[in-house]
């Protein structure tokens, strides 16, 4: 038996492998001021702890996603400015489902910028 692809773990500690879109997106939709974050790694790749993507909620409400692929050279970044309650997390759960299935796409939904 094969060990799980992708990780999922929010700020309180609560982790979960192999994550559905729905988990993802409560996951994303839980953050909260005291809750920043979201980290979701790909286990599957090398080198081990270098392909993940994170979201952080800002004061503002608005999130900071970023995503690596390997080393330091293929590290980004993007801002989401804060959302209408009608829209939420949307847009941030739908780019990381698509990179954690291994979905095409989900590059060009957010304007990445190199990590400085």
């Amino acid at each position: 038996m094969t060990g799980p692809v992708v990780r999922a773990r929010e700020a309180s500690g609560q982790a979960w492998d192999d994550p559905s879109e729905t988990t993802l997106y409560d996951a994303l939709a839980d953050m909260n001021l005291t809750w920043r974050f979201v980290i979701v790694e790909r286990l599957d790749l090398e080198p081990a702890g270098q392909h993940y993507m994170q979201v952080y909620l800002n004061d503002d409400l608005s999130y900071q996603v970023e995503y690596r692929e390997g080393g330091e050279d293929r590290h980004f970044q993007a801002h989401v400015p804060a959302q209408p309650v009608v829209i939420g997390v949307d847009p941030v759960a739908r780019v990381v489902a698509d990179w954690a299935a291994g979905r095409q796409g989900w590059r060009d939904a957010l304007p990445w910028e190199p990590w400085p």
